[in-house]
């Protein structure tokens, strides 16, 4: 029972639930991304290159085998837009985070062992 009792404890930490979300959002961000670049870039960029299909147009023949390098240009594409958004949203998290953590003001240095006997010479020094 202690397995399962574990398990459980592991499956409902913040941590766990907080990446489950993530994955899900990130695949339907995913499929926002593919589709803007299926549908809305490439096509503008076919235009831009005299009509050249990405994902028919440009394939290499070697013997039997098909080298689609359209597509793998267009998924090189998909990735870079989603690299691009994951980084402007982990750069405004981490400027959320140094709001939040505003420095302390620090506290006075301790003085040095140097000071301390200075200090008590000049005492002994008025005793007297």
């Amino acid at each position: 029972m202690g397995f399962i009792k574990e398990f459980k404890e592991f499956a409902v930490q913040g941590n766990v639930m907080d990446m489950a979300v993530g994955v899900i959002i990130g695949s339907a961000f995913g499929k926002i991304v593919s589709s803007l670049v299926d549908d809305i870039i490439m096509p503008l960029v076919g235009i831009l290159t005299g009509g050249v299909d990405f994902k028919e147009g440009l394939i290499v023949e070697l013997g039997n085998a098909k080298l689609n390098y359209g597509l793998f240009i267009q998924n090189i594409i998909d990735f870079l837009i989603i690299a691009f958004c994951i980084f402007c949203v982990v750069k405004a998290i981490n400027k959320l985070k140094k709001k939040k953590e505003e420095p302390k003001p620090e506290a006075p240095a301790a003085p040095t062992t140097e000071e301390l006997l200075a200090d008590i010479k000049e005492i002994l020094k008025n005793k007297q």
